[in-house]
């Protein structure tokens, strides 16, 4: 196993939709394990692939009792609504309230490929839509008010000349 190099904004892998997995392989299972530790060492919930600089509709996540591989990753249904600080470790952890539904369904495969459905509230129907954002080509800055979104990116490009 091995900790990724995790992609930043603006790169330009983070605002590409991403390919499908395709091969179900030995490969992919390194590849999961790698996120894992990645995601673990940043102190993340979730990473999604484009996050380590790959074009993959791929993620992998724990949190809250929620821990899973999602290959070709979809939400399928969602119900209600919260409001909550979110933050991205493409985006230095820089926070902002974003609204997302309460719930969600989440269809995907496995590293196996089989596929599987997943519901999830609060916490971790938050993460199924961040992630699967990644995999579609957003970031949750996207889900901002313009103004905010740029204060959310003004302060990451501040935290990053100050390292």
């Amino acid at each position: 196993m091995a900790i990724r190099k995790i992609t930043e904004y603006p790169e330009e892998v983070l605002a590409k939709v991403g390919k499908p997995v395709e091969k179900f392989d030995d490969e992919l299972a390194v590849l999961c394990e790698d996120m894992y530790e990645t995601m673990y060492d940043a102190e993340g919930v979730g990473l999604a692939a484009p996050q380590i600089g790959l074009n993959l509709r791929l993620f992998v996540m724990d949190c809250d009792g929620v821990k899973l591989i999602a290959a070709n990753p979809e939400i399928i249904e969602t119900e209600g609504e919260q409001a909550s600080h979110e933050g991205c470790l493409s985006v230095g952890k820089v926070p902002a309230v974003v609204k997302r539904p309460m719930k969600a369904k989440l269809r995907a495969q496995n590293e196996k490929g089989e596929w599987f459905e997943a519901e999830a509230e609060g916490y971790a129907a938050r993460a199924f839509m961040h992630e699967t954002d990644h995999c579609d080509g957003k970031l949750f800055i996207d889900h901002l008010p313009k103004m905010r979104r740029e204060m959310v990116i003004t302060r990451f490009k501040k935290e990053k000349r100050w390292k």
